[in-house]
């Protein structure tokens, strides 16, 4: 009996102390803090800025004067007298067609003529005698104005098979060589000219009201990432596509160098005015399955900096700064950086040397 008693109380002991241990455990435990360190943040400011209005737009490139050069006749080649990507002046000659029936004709013509102002110069003399009848020399006069005419219509015909450069330009690549037969429309080889450059590009219809030429526009190319290139809306169209809605505007680039008709660009058109955007800075933008959202920094009652996520509609973007819609005010602090760390109601410390 007395060893129950004694197991009993040894037990009893043991039991204690390891229930005194563990609650003086969990006491200190209930005493210590766990709440996490604040995260530190870069911190920037929501600021009302005034922003030029301007539109988005996508062109083609085209020289002002730029053709296909074709034939107006068939023919064989002959003579080429340049080579693909040269340099032309207006009126150079480029290409002959065989035109030997056209110059025997001429030389034939020509004699004629000679015969019909021989004719005619004696006639005239004679009716101012009075030896011939008037019915005579207009003979002859009809005579010589029909060899005129025809020989004007064989040296046509010949200059039609001796394509010269309409203008000053640079030419293509020759789709053609000496020997080919070639028709009506078919083409030699492209001539432009690089020197004065347009682009033609579309707007939808609504924005009509706000264009008029003059207007300063902005355009990059794909061939060029770094380089801006100004023009002016120079001309809109003068109807609407019924089956678009858009609008056909024109603009005459001022500086060309480099540039290729064909070539692609985006265009930023200036309209003139300006309007107040709500921005903030790039980087306090994240994304969420809810959507564009910002940090907002508020103070609790207990001067503890804490934040608050805020879903928002985003806008344009410029030098780094991003147009809010909705879902903030002007003068609110926005976190900048260190969102990876953040959770709603979280709190912050604001790294003062760094602000965006």
């Amino acid at each position: 009996m007395r060893a129950y008693l004694f197991v009993a109380m040894l037990l009893l002991v043991i039991f204690g102390s390891i229930g005194g241990y563990l609650y003086a455990r969990f006491s200190a435990f209930s005493k210590m803090d766990f709440t996490p360190p604040p995260v530190t943040i870069a911190a920037g400011v929501a600021r009302a800025e005034r922003w030029d209005q301007h539109l988005q737009a996508v062109g083609s490139i085209k020289a002002v004067r730029g053709v296909d050069l074709t034939s107006e006749t068939s023919g064989e080649v002959t003579a080429i007298e340049f080579v693909s990507g040269q340099q032309v002046e207006a009126g150079q000659l480029l290409v002959v067609l065989n035109d030997e029936v056209e110059q025997a004709s001429r030389r034939s013509q020509i004699a004629s003529l000679d015969l019909a102002k021989i004719l005619f110069e004696r006639d005239q003399k004679l009716v101012q005698q009075k030896s011939i009848p008037q019915s005579q020399y207009d003979r002859s006069k009809a005579d010589l104005e029909s060899a005129r005419a025809q020989l004007a219509e064989t040296e046509a015909r010949i200059k039609n098979k001796h394509i010269d450069a309409p203008f000053t330009g640079t030419l293509g690549i020759l789709q053609v060589d000496v020997g080919d037969y070639v028709s009506p429309g078919t083409v030699i080889a492209a001539l432009q000219d690089l020197d004065e450059l347009e682009i033609d590009f579309t707007l939808p219809a609504r924005f009509a009201p706000l264009l008029r030429p003059g207007l300063a526009i902005e355009l990059q190319v794909g061939a060029f990432p770094e380089k801006v290139f100004s023009a002016t809306l120079s001309a809109l169209d003068s109807r609407v596509d019924p089956d678009t809605l858009n609008l056909l505007a024109r603009a005459r680039i001022h500086d060309s160098g480099g540039l290729l008709p064909g070539m692609f660009a985006s265009l930023r058109i200036a309209l003139g005015t300006a309007d107040e955007v709500l921005t903030v800075p790039e980087t306090a933008i994240t994304y969420s399955l809810q959507g564009s959202t910002v940090y907002v920094i508020r103070e609790d009652s207990s001067g503890q900096l804490t934040v608050d996520a805020v879903v928002v509609q985003v806008g344009e973007v410029r030098d780094g700064r991003v147009g809010i819609l909705r879902g903030l005010e002007a003068g609110q602090q926005i976190v900048t950086a260190g969102q990876n760390k953040l959770f709603r109601g979280a709190s912050v410390r604001i790294d003062a040397t760094v602000q965006l």
